[in-house]
């Protein structure tokens, strides 16, 4: 590249070094930005030009920051993210269980490349990904991209959908699926597709499962149940995508669970004080097992007060498991 063009890409180069390599307790000196254009693109210029061309990235809105003396220089005070907000992407990205080791460390290095060296090497001293249980499906991706296309363009999606076996390789179910997408939900750290089967209805897969997905030509089937706002109150109902019932559900659990029911069905629930030590509030839930072993999971602290449809289901639940103990 001539030197003539080099000298149009200065200010940039000079953008991009700060970007990476300043830092509030490591400075950029208007040296070190003249021996890096010396020397990485064949710029020559002098001290003079160095200020120019900071005041204009501070005129055009990057927040540099000069520090005057003998050991000052200039870095970028606010980015396009604050280091806890990277701090806080990471973490979700290394908790998610949908992602792969791989796509995770990938995700991970772009995100450190929006601070500067020094921060990026400070935060990836933290960053745990090798051991933990992650997806072994690499397609997780274009399967989000196949189906955020699809509730774009509102058409229905076939997709082959398999289960793991005892050696740990895919079994897929010998039918292929098709259905009507409307969203996309994470729970217990795995990711949902939200939809509309023409055998079961309203129903969820897991998206790390899905392979082969397709737009077709056929419209979405509308559904009432996953459009707009009731969409996320259905996910709100289900425990970890398992469909079931939707019941309306009465509850006694003790004080010492408010933090749990809180934290599982939003601040706006009403707990009303039962007595000194318990409290009851009714929730409207997709009744399944996972719901009732949630309850179960608690002991004597949770019960189940009204129906006694659902109260049978989990008193059978029980039963079932005491009945596979006490047979050995």
């Amino acid at each position: 590249m001539p030197k003539s063009d080099n000298q149009k890409l200065k200010i940039l180069y000079i953008l991009d070094y700060l970007q990476k390599n300043s830092h509030r307790e490591h400075p950029v000196r208007a040296a070190e930005l003249i021996a890096m254009l010396e020397s990485e693109h064949d710029i020559s210029c002098d001290r003079k030009t160095i200020y120019s061309d900071i005041a204009a990235l501070q005129d055009y809105g990057v927040d540099i920051v000069s520090l005057p003396g003998k050991n000052g220089g200039y870095y970028i005070a606010s980015r396009n993210f604050e280091l806890p907000e990277l701090k806080l992407l990471i973490d979700a990205v290394q908790s998610s269980r949908f992602l792969t080791e791989k796509k995770s460390r990938e995700l991970i290095g772009k995100l450190c490349s929006q601070c500067s060296v020094h921060d990026a090497r400070l935060m990836r001293r933290d960053v745990l990904v090798s051991g933990r249980v992650k997806s072994m499906n690499e397609t997780i991706y274009y399967n989000v991209d196949a189906i955020q296309e699809a509730i774009a363009q509102n058409r229905q999606i076939t997709f082959r959908y398999f289960d793991w076996d005892l050696g740990g390789k895919r079994k897929y179910r010998e039918r292929d699926y098709q259905a009507s997408p409307y969203g996309l939900c994470q729970d217990n750290e795995n990711c949902y597709l939200l939809a509309h089967s023409p055998r079961h209805g309203v129903t969820s897969y897991r998206v790390d499962r899905m392979t082969d997905i397709r737009l077709t030509e056929e419209a979405r089937t509308p559904c009432p149940e996953l459009t707009g706002k009731a969409l996320v109150e259905h996910a709100n109902r289900l425990f970890q995508m398992y469909s079931g019932e939707e019941t309306t559900v009465k509850l006694r659990f003790h004080r010492s669970l408010i933090n749990v029911v809180v934290d599982r069905f939003g601040r706006d629930i009403l707990l009303i004080p039962d007595d000194e030590t318990h409290f009851v509030f009714t929730v409207n839930v997709a009744v399944s097992p996972m719901f009732l072993s949630w309850v179960i999971g608690f002991g004597s602290k949770a019960r189940i007060l009204y129906p006694q449809s659902v109260i049978d289901q989990c008193t059978q639940l029980c039963r079932e498991a005491m009945e596979q103990y006490q047979a050995n």
